[in-house]
């Protein structure tokens, strides 16, 4: 392995994270294959990570690595506990017909910071993926990066304030005419003064989360351009998803939310082109 860049990484909380109230790991485990089943009905393929007994955060899969056309650009994690994951989800990629993974040289989490529309990427930095890290996947994609400054450490992930709803203006929807086509639903309490500035030029039409619906981790979604599956507590965000001719479908994956990550952590999006 070449050896890592360091940066400083930002101290980042989770309110829902407290040791006096420990995970129900039965319930945890069926609430994941509720959101497992749910996908396969809608017609989606699902392929499952093999749990890794020393790797207990793992399960947050879409920390593990960035695929966009096919092109696999892996993980660096910020914090020690997580270092061992990336050797994981890179051999899984290898050993699943993936040619070109890319083992990074700067700290990214995934897609925990990277969103994926058709004409970009927009880049979380400020807790955990290292600003040196948007070049790199810049390069390797052959497309702009945008980055976007995180500074509540409530929300410590891209993913945990930002969804993209769709990634090219397809229908439903239409996308918004400042950003490509695509059409992204945020919290801006979350981001920087400028970067708010630049989700509003780029989203002029963006779907805006309040901060009830943003603590609920409502912007941890996944959204195939139809459907997009959320926390089910992120209830004011449901009237405004069908007004836009989407169908919300809330999740209850409350015991998973005690670690961190909601519908979207869990879930690596496999894109091939």
């Amino acid at each position: 392995m070449c050896p890592p860049t360091y940066f400083r990484v930002s101290y980042s909380i989770n309110p829902w994270m407290d040791p006096d109230k420990p995970v129900d790991l039965a319930l945890a485990h069926a609430q994941w294959e509720d959101l497992r089943d749910r996908y396969r009905a809608l017609g989606h393929t699902v392929e499952e990570l093999p749990a890794h007994p020393a790797l207990p955060d793992m399960v947050f899969a879409a920390n593990g690595a960035t695929v966009v056309d096919g092109r696999v650009l892996g993980a660096r994690f910020a914090f020690a506990e997580r270092y061992g994951e990336a050797a994981v989800h890179a051999e899984w990629y290898r050993g699943h017909g993936f040619d070109a993974v890319r083992e990074p040289r700067h700290v990214n989490e995934g897609e925990g910071d990277f969103a994926v529309t058709a004409s970009w990427l927009l880049a979380g930095r400020g807790f955990r993926s290292s600003p040196l890290s948007h070049a790199e996947a810049q390069e390797y994609f052959a497309r702009p990066v945008i980055g976007l400054d995180l500074v509540d450490p409530r929300y410590y992930h891209l993913d945990t304030a930002l969804c993209v709803l769709d990634p090219g203006g397809g229908e439903p929807g239409g996308g918004a005419p400042g950003g490509g086509g695509a059409e992204v639903m945020y919290f801006p309490g979350a981001f920087s003064a400028g970067s708010r500035a630049v989700l509003a030029r780029l989203f002029p039409d963006a779907l805006i989360a309040g901060p009830a619906d943003a603590a609920a981790f409502g912007l941890n979604a996944v959204s195939d351009g139809r459907h997009v599956l959320l926390p089910q507590a992120a209830v004011g965000l449901f009237e405004p998803l069908r007004e836009r001719g989407y169908e919300p479908i809330g999740m209850d994956l409350t015991e998973l939310l005690k670690g961190g990550g909601s519908v979207k952590c869990v879930t690596a999006e496999l894109r091939l082109g």
